[in-house]
């Protein structure tokens, strides 16, 4: 049993097109940090790629994750991936990346939502996958005491997230883990951490 390096873990051991999109992403967000905890950033897109494979979504779906946010956080253009990976790939991409030409934030993650509710198939998934990822990392934003108001709009978009996940894909395996990730966290808030 393959093991993984740092730069590729095992998951992606039988996925070449992913293979491929982590050492792209690793490049596109080297530096870049996670603020929930500090680790590197790619882990953020490797945690959504590996729900999408433990799901048994194919390789192009898998590589669209850990490429997801790309376009929103570095200089790459959606002509550059769809010069390496695809326009499948590039299309999912997009699908799921923010506006950056609406200024205001929760406009443009409702535009998002709408987006992908509109598009359906394979950007379903990767959007509650990551919306999954993002509500574990709320938590950990939350055990560093993160302001009420911030954790408040956090969990209403995510809920909001997860109202039309229940419209796309009800029932889903990623919307029902969604679900439960809120859940558990309104119901079972972690303590926030003591200083030191």
């Amino acid at each position: 049993m393959s093991r993984g390096t740092p730069a590729e873990p095992s998951f992606i051991d039988h996925l070449p097109l992913t293979s491929a999109a982590v050492a792209y992403a690793e490049e596109l967000h080297a530096g870049q940090r996670r603020r929930s905890d500090g680790a590197r950033f790619v882990l953020h897109p490797l945690e959504v790629a590996s729900l999408l494979d433990r799901s048994g979504y194919p390789d192009h779906v898998v590589a669209a994750a850990v490429l997801h946010d790309v376009l929103e956080d570095t200089d790459s253009e959606r002509s550059d991936l769809e010069a390496r990976f695809g326009a499948e790939v590039a299309d999912l991409v997009a699908t799921v990346s923010d506006d950056p030409s609406i200024a205001d934030e929760e406009e443009r993650k409702a535009d998002v939502r709408e987006r992908v509710r509109r598009a359906g198939g394979n950007a379903v998934p990767v959007y509650a996958a990551d919306k999954v990822s993002k509500v574990r990392e709320l938590r950990a934003l939350m055990a560093r005491g993160i302001p009420a108001e911030e954790y408040a709009a956090k969990l209403a978009r995510y809920e909001r997230a997860l109202a039309m996940l229940d419209e796309a894909a009800p029932g889903g395996r990623l919307t029902e883990l969604l679900r439960f990730e809120i859940e558990a966290l309104e119901r079972l808030p972690p303590a926030p951490e003591e200083a030191a």
